[in-house]
């Protein structure tokens, strides 16, 4: 669990992250959501917050344009609670647990 993340649940901030790369969401039906890894993240104060975070590639992530691996990243967002791991309804399957993440990243610039 990101217990710094959990600390600011729900509050909006900035942090900044270094590019790692980018991915490949995928479901049943194969690829399908483009992805960007940013690591080390800390908040504005500088302080360590987690060690890595998956965003899907949106509008404001692609107007940075390619991102070279090691390139900083400043954005806003809302820290979410999320429930991660298998989760089957129908076959009455629930092996998820609550994890924290970076929520609606806005206000991207690259540093």
């Amino acid at each position: 669990m990101r217990k710094e993340l959990k600390k600011i649940d729900e509050q909006r901030e900035a942090f900044t992250g270094t590019f790692s790369k980018y991915g490949l969401k995928t479901n049943y039906r194969g690829p399908s959501t483009e992805t960007i890894l940013l690591v080390e993240i800390r908040n504005n104060q500088g302080l360590f917050i987690c060690d890595h975070l998956w965003f899907n590639l949106t509008k404001g992530f692609e107007a940075l344009g390619q991102l070279a691996q090691g390139d900083k990243v400043r954005f806003e967002a809302r820290v979410k609670k999320y429930k991660k791991g298998y989760v089957n309804r129908r076959a009455g399957i629930d092996e998820g647990n609550f994890d924290y993440k970076l929520s609606h990243p806005t206000k991207i610039v690259k540093l």
